[in-house]
């Protein structure tokens, strides 16, 4: 039940800066991690890359020039991006899949992590947890780069990571495909043992700053806290989802 297929590693994040350049990088098929262009600039190449942008949908941050050449002093042209570790996936086509191999789907949602140590820890629990991907925000999410690709002791090269524009609208679509969602905060008087992780499952761990957005929460099936009897009031979002993961675990063994 809890076997995933290997990939195998690809480059480390890999900057790529200068407009025909990144635009090279697309159209070869490179995942982009990040992608900044130098705000109030135009041209003809600039024009072309927003529109290979809006093709591929992939998102862009306007910065200011100064961030820019932070990143890199070499002639960058006000674009420079950075080439993923991984290939993203698509969690419309993993769940079909866990069903059809006849496994009981248990997806990871992260809404808004942002600590890239975090996101490796959490990985690394997912993976050995038999989590079948992890799905996470366009915007707003920790990058995918090497130090989250150590810190997950390799994990983000085994498991599926899904990472979707329109966030809501893929937690609806896994709902939609059976699987309940059970969102981990503290919003409620159950606890996590009341669910049952049998089913087919998505579990959802917000930002520690934050938590589970509002949204997400309204729509879930259940909503479940981790007991706390101590005077610090939250648990590190790696060491929550380490342990709201494991009980689905002892439930389905």
């Amino acid at each position: 039940m809890f076997n995933h297929t290997n990939r195998q590693p690809r480059e480390s994040n890999q900057l790529v800066f200068g407009t025909r350049a990144v635009i090279e990088a697309i159209r070869s098929g490179k995942e982009i991690e990040s992608l900044y262009i130098q705000r109030g600039i135009g041209g003809e190449l600039l024009n072309e890359l927003k529109m290979l942008l809006h093709e591929y949908n992939i998102a862009a941050q306007q910065v200011p020039v100064e961030k820019l050449n932070r990143i890199t002093m070499k002639n960058h042209q006000g674009v420079i991006a950075f080439i993923s570790p991984i290939v993203y996936q698509r969690v419309e086509d993993i769940i079909p899949a866990v069903y059809e191999r006849g496994e009981v789907p248990l997806i990871l949602v992260l809404d808004s992590i942002t600590d890239v140590r975090n996101m490796g820890a959490i990985a690394r629990t997912a993976e050995c947890s038999g989590v079948h991907a992890i799905v996470i925000p366009a915007k707003g999410s920790a990058q995918i780069n090497p130090d989250a690709i150590k810190t997950s002791a390799g994990a983000l090269y085994k498991i599926p990571v899904c990472r979707h524009n329109d966030f809501m609208h893929t937690i609806r679509f896994i709902q939609e495909s059976g699987l309940q969602i059970v969102c981990c905060t503290e919003k409620t008087e159950e606890f996590i043992y009341k669910p049952d992780y049998s089913m087919p499952t998505a579990i959802v761990m917000g930002s520690e700053e934050d938590g589970v957005r509002n949204e997400i929460i309204r729509m879930a099936d259940h909503l479940a806290k981790i007991p706390m009897y101590g005077d610090i009031e939250s648990l590190n979002v790696s060491v929550a989802t380490g342990i709201i993961l494991y009980e689905a675990v002892r439930q389905r063994l």
